[in-house]
């Protein structure tokens, strides 16, 4: 009998081991970690035809098989109008990286508009992901915005290291979206403030206080994020705060409401090219979007592995005003890519 007694304590306490890590404590392990004393952010040097730089990048979690790659929107936003994945990934351990593209605010910013420009990103993502160790067993590229832009072109060249490919409000064709912003969404303003924003751009008097007012009230708070201004998040109005507005201006104009003038994504399309791009990928689409959700719809169809979520209360943040559908369907695409 008490052999049995302490045969019995022993596989009690064996079963009640600290050393058996639970499935919580196995998310937040940092062993082997080279990031640990910096809480996960690290600066990757990037080489370009101009020399070195240093981009920042910030990890939280742990997980072999599922590590998400965000590229943020501008371009020259930053990563903070992210933050509302905090909420979400870590209770479906998600590892997650946030990243700062090179001149946004936390990374470099050499000033050099030779930099400025698709194929540079494209090599600066792709030098990322080897510093981080991420691959086809685990690497999940997600864009929003122009970091959508940036993840097509970077699967139709490297698609060979991806795992999974989200495209978060983005469609594949900047001709369609300036279609969209002069023929849907413009007219749905008040004709007085229509006029006003268009004369303001044609004088390219973007920097007036006016212009920003105008779009702030009349377009960003329907068709980017749809709260009033004061309600908008902290991490969002960061992100907006530290634009870098000359590579913005340079790349896509000087505002959401479509692309004019020479900006250097005048006449993108890669609307084509959409079925070489064979890995899973997830097209999200909102409502209330600067993009065209029917487009982003078609854009699923086009992919070999492609699936739609549809936000049906969301803005080009839905990930904010649609926050429930936006992350519960993206974590649920995220999970059946990673069991098949």
């Amino acid at each position: 009998m008490r052999l049995f007694t302490f045969v019995f304590t022993l596989i009690l306490l064996w079963s009640c081991s600290p050393s058996e890590p639970t499935s919580t404590s196995s998310y937040y392990d940092n062993a082997g970690r080279t990031d640990v004393l910096s809480g996960g952010v690290r600066m990757i040097p990037i080489t370009t035809p101009k020399g070195e730089f240093n981009v920042w990048t910030k990890r939280t979690g742990n997980n072999p098989t599922i590590k998400v790659l965000l590229l943020h929107g501008g371009p020259g936003i930053t990563h903070e109008y992210f933050e509302a994945c905090d909420s979400y990934f870590p209770g479906a351990e998600i590892e997650y990286y946030y990243y700062d593209q090179l001149e946004s605010h936390y990374s470099d910013q050499p000033n050099d508009t030779s930099l400025w420009n698709i194929p540079h990103y494209v090599e600066e993502v792709e030098q990322v992901r080897l510093a981080l160790g991420l691959d086809t067993s685990n690497f999940y590229l997600y864009g929003n915005s122009w970091g959508g832009i940036l993840g097509i072109e970077y699967a139709l060249k490297y698609q060979k290291n991806l795992k999974g490919l989200i495209v978060a409000n983005m469609v594949s064709s900047i001709p369609h979206y300036n279609q969209y912003a002069n023929e849907v969404l413009a007219p749905q303003l008040p004709p007085e403030v229509l006029q006003e924003i268009k004369q303001l751009e044609a004088d390219q008097d973007y920097l007036n206080p006016r212009y920003s007012q105008l779009l702030n009230k009349h377009y960003y708070t329907a068709h980017i994020l749809r709260l009033p201004l004061d309600q908008w998040p902290d991490g969002v109005n960061r992100a907006f705060e530290h634009i870098n507005y000359p590579l913005y201006l340079n790349i896509q104009g000087p505002s959401e409401f479509g692309i004019v003038g020479d900006a250097k994504l005048q006449g993108w399309d890669r609307s084509s090219d959409l079925p070489k791009i064979k890995v899973p990928t997830l097209v999200i689409g909102a409502k209330y979007d600067t993009m065209d959700p029917a487009h982003m719809e078609w854009m699923s169809t086009q992919f070999p592995n492609g699936e739609y979520l549809y936000c049906p209360n969301g803005s080009h943040l839905a990930m904010y005003d649609d926050q429930k559908i936006f992350f519960e369907g993206l974590i649920q695409w995220i999970k059946k890519v990673d069991q098949n």
